[in-house]
């Protein structure tokens, strides 16, 4: 067996199916681009569902790629396993109806046993298959020449995640001896069982089967190939190490951790927990911040949050006290930029992103504490049990781990409910699936719009107006020579000038006629082989197969529509100008109204920075800059410097659109001849729409002007009101606020003056409990400020006194206790409070000397004074 670094195997694993005529596929970004059935890209296959479904079709039916994975389902397993990691590559080589069952199982054999390859040990490998799988029981045993004991038939090979392609698979295993043989129950030491010694190094499925939504299976119109080989098993084996921690690709992460911690791997196994815990998460959310997702509260974001946040603990566990996990990320960078040069590219920006979130959880982890403490106060001496709802509060809330929680509670003698907290668990869980469709679902398979070859020429890019030659009336997913009626059906011609949707562009609508009909275009969209696919309404007469119709696009709606996209490319750049190179395309749509741009940055815009990039664009646009667009191979476009859109592919030979330098990006959408076409652009709004992406909302053109239009009536409007000229209005208002500003200082001090005056003789108010005075009111405020307030003045005169005032505001009990500070070793104020807050059903807290709290039972206001009184005499 050959000795390989984990970057000369995945390079080896790649060259192989190449020289098997596979075109390499890039490795996807890991947020899903147009699949919300997936959190994250989680296997090889996720980014291909398109062709094995029938959706599209391939340039080239064979495929491979090393893709970029997290699966998040084992989360508390990562560190105590060998194997279970959060971030992982899967290796797989892909045949969509080309090769089947034999060319899959002789490329993979010689790929692990042929001397040019991997040089694997023959007699070390075994396989599974399924049991009613004769087809490869018989390529198996009788052209590779396996014996039968080393071919296992389980019922469980069988790849089916529901609706959509599904069908057996065979499982090849490596045995690592008997030095891996660690005790298990001989009943499972075979290959496919519960043990350490055979290791599954790669999975074989043959996609034969529709699973139809009747839960009904059929032979799939195009029979295809999936497999898949964990990159950092198949190195732990290929690198003799005994678990994929050992690799090359996690010993330089661990080296660091080493360095930072001053502990040494190897040496405990309870630290050794933590260095893999450690390895595993950072990987994993530098390369998810890398390619756009950032920690937030919900979906994607609550995963990268627990990922730090539980790294963080455990680099406590290690005696890390500080923020230290952006330092590991140039190591990431350095031992993945053989083939994943985004860690670079973005470095800076991911390593701000997991400083502040770590830094954030730090002093979070603190508010924990305190709020363990306060919940282990309140557990009731009879049954010493902290509840799980209140565990899964401190785990969800404050990110406080349910280990930490159990190990906190043992030191004070209480007992988790763990079985409520996963109660609790459980039900976030299901909300969080409940989200989102079945997670690895595809669509059933069609032969119809797959089997169409026929050439449809698109002629958009040139004219807005061509002949063509009805070649499919579709419905109901069946081909038609004629159709008349009433119902919406798709039609492709032999050419078109209408726009499919893509790269956030809308599709273009229209008319389509001849003397014998007229068809409204309503959307177009694109078939499995390119073609353009028009949803058409029949208004007038009988469409037949072979006619010719004049296509004519709604000259007026593309007119905008490609200002508007052209005005996105400027957008984006002016974004990275001015906020950073991180600010990448999230998604866009590019309508005839207006236009909207997501990207990619932590935080809300400042106006100035929105100024700017408004003032930018139109720059751009007043300088008349020529816009070209020419195709040319893919690495001519990288070395034009020309910047990928998010989630697109792109072929051999890609389409640029160069804005005179300024802005180069690959697009497939229709632009404006020149920058000054675009007239104006205008931002109307920018918002955050999810964790770490943000979104613009603009207008270009006369729309652009129409909004300027109505502000500017908008100020005579306010103009009129205010009785000034509109160039007065600014100052108008300023002179407006200093006034507000001076009455509400002037009434401040009156009600002040008011106050003091009523607070003047609080004699009937006090009273002596033993060596305590005590003053306990009930005050008239306007809000919580004020009551404050008042206290401050009490306290200015009453520096000795023990003071407890209540308010009812906005028909709510606000309460504030001061404790004078030589008091507070036996009176707490907090404790006050919180006496106090009960009888008015609400809730307090605070310092020792001073405390606040509140409640709803305004009937009560005299009780919770009264409260004061009787806890102040049990300290006599």
């Amino acid at each position: 067996m050959k000795k390989l670094s984990t970057n000369e195997l995945r390079r080896l694993f790649l060259h192989f199916f190449e020289s098997k005529n596979h075109d390499i596929e890039a490795s996807a970004s890991l947020v899903p681009v147009n699949d919300d059935s997936l959190l994250w890209i989680n296997s090889g296959v996720a980014t291909l569902k398109k062709y094995f479904d029938g959706t599209e079709i391939p340039k080239n039916p064979k495929i491979v790629n090393s893709q970029k994975s997290i699966r998040t389902n084992d989360i508390e397993n990562v560190g105590f396993t060998a194997r279970h990691h959060t971030f992982f590559e899967m290796l797989g080589n892909f045949s969509i109806g080309e090769y089947f069952k034999k060319d899959s199982i002789l490329y993979a054999w010689e790929f692990l046993t042929s001397e040019e390859w991997l040089n694997f040990d023959e007699d070390k490998l075994f396989v599974t298959i399924h049991p009613e799988d004769e087809e490869s029981f018989k390529i198996w045993n009788e052209i590779i020449g396996l014996h039968p004991s080393k071919i296992t038939r389980i019922e469980g090979n069988f790849w089916d995640i529901g609706e959509g392609p599904c069908g057996p698979n065979s499982e090849i295993f490596y045995d690592r001896g008997e030095s891996y043989d660690f005790g298990e129950e001989r009943s499972e030491m075979y290959p496919g069982g519960e043990n350490e010694r055979y290791l599954e190094i790669w999975n074989l499925v043959f996609s034969e089967f529709n699973h139809n939504s009747d839960h009904t299976y059929t032979p799939l119109p195009s029979k295809n190939i999936d497999t898949g080989m964990g990159l950092e098993r198949l190195a732990s084996v290929i690198q003799d190490v005994p678990t994929n921690f050992d690799t090359d690709v996690f010993i330089p992460i661990i080296q660091k951790v080493e360095d930072l911690s001053g502990k040494k791997y190897g040496v405990s196994e309870v630290d050794d927990v933590s260095f893999k815990v450690i390895g595993d998460h950072i990987r994993t959310v530098a390369f998810a911040i890398g390619d756009g997702a950032l920690p937030s509260n919900e979906g994607r974001g609550y995963v990268l949050r627990r990922l730090i946040r539980r790294a963080t603990r455990f680099g406590k566990e290690l005696g890390i006290k500080q923020a230290f996990l952006s330092e590991l990320v140039p190591i990431v960078k350095e031992v993945m930029n053989d083939y994943y040069p985004e860690i670079a590219a973005s470095e800076s920006f991911i390593k701000q992103v997991i400083h502040q979130e770590e830094e954030r959880f730090l002093t979070t982890l603190d508010e924990g504490i305190k709020i363990y403490e306060d919940m282990r106060d309140n557990v009731k001496d009879t049954t010493k049990i902290l509840s799980g709802a209140e565990a899964f509060k401190l785990y969800d809330t404050f990110g406080f781990p349910i280990e930490m929680t159990i190990e906190y509670a043992a030191e004070d003698g209480i007992t988790v409910d763990i079985d409520g907290f996963n109660t609790e668990m459980k039900k976030q869980k299901d909300r969080a699936r409940s989200s989102r469709k079945d997670s690895n679902s595809m669509n059933v398979q069609s032969a119809t719009y797959s089997s169409i070859k026929d050439i449809s020429v698109f002629t958009g890019y040139e004219s807005v107006q061509s002949e063509g030659k009805l070649l499919y009336i579709i419905k109901d997913d069946e081909k038609l020579d004629s159709y008349e009626g009433n119902d919406f059906v798709e039609v492709i011609f032999d050419k078109t000038p209408f726009y499919a949707i893509s790269g956030g562009q809308v599709a273009d609508t229209g008319i389509i006629q001849n003397e014998h009909a007229k068809m409204e275009v309503v959307a177009v969209t694109k078939a499995p082989n390119g073609q353009n696919i028009h949803t058409v309404h029949v208004k007038e007469g009988v469409i037949n197969i072979a006619d010719v119709f004049s296509l004519e696009v709604n000259k007026e709606a593309r007119n905008f529509i490609i200002k508007n996209h052209t005005a996105t490319h400027l957008l984006h750049q002016a974004l990275k100008d001015v906020i950073g190179n991180h600010a990448n395309q999230a998604g866009s749509l590019v309508e005839k109204e207006r236009l909207r741009f997501d990207f990619t940055h932590i935080e809300g815009l400042k106006d100035r920075e929105l100024k700017q990039i408004e003032r930018i664009v139109n720059e751009k646009i007043y300088a008349s800059l020529a816009v070209e667009i020419a195709e040319m191979p893919i690495e001519d476009a990288k070395k034009k410097g020309a910047m990928a859109l998010f989630g697109e592919k792109y072929g051999d030979a890609v389409r640029v659109v160069d804005i005179d330098g300024y802005s180069i990006e690959l697009c497939g959408g229709i632009h404006v001849g020149n920058t000054g076409q675009i007239g104006t652009f205008k931002i109307l709004s920018e918002s955050g729409i999810g964790a770490g992406v943000r979104r613009i909302e603009a207008v270009t053109s006369k729309y652009a002007v129409e909004r300027l239009q109505e502000e500017e009536k908008t100020v005579e409007r306010i103009a009129n009101s205010l009785k000034v000229k509109k160039q007065n209005v600014e100052s108008k208002i300023v002179e407006l606020e200093r006034s507000e500003k001076a009455l509400q200082i002037e009434l401040k001090e009156l009600k002040a003056a008011i106050q003091k005056d009523a607070l003047s003789d609080l004699s009937n108010d006090t009273v002596q409990i033993g060596d305590y005075s005590v003053i306990k009111t009930e005050v008239n405020v306007g809000s919580v400020s004020e009551l404050r307030d008042t206290m401050d003045m009490i306290k200015s005169s009453e520096q000795n006194s023990i003071i407890a005032l209540a308010s009812i505001i906005d028909d709510k009990v606000s309460l504030i206790v001061s404790v004078p500070k030589p008091l507070t070793k036996d009176i707490k104020a907090g404790d006050i409070m919180k006496g106090m807050a009960e009888r008015v059903d609400g809730k307090g807290g605070g310092r020792p000397d001073q405390a606040q709290g509140g409640g709803t039972n305004v009937g009560n206001i005299n009780a919770a004074l009264q409260f004061v009184e009787e806890y102040i005499k049990s300290f006599v």
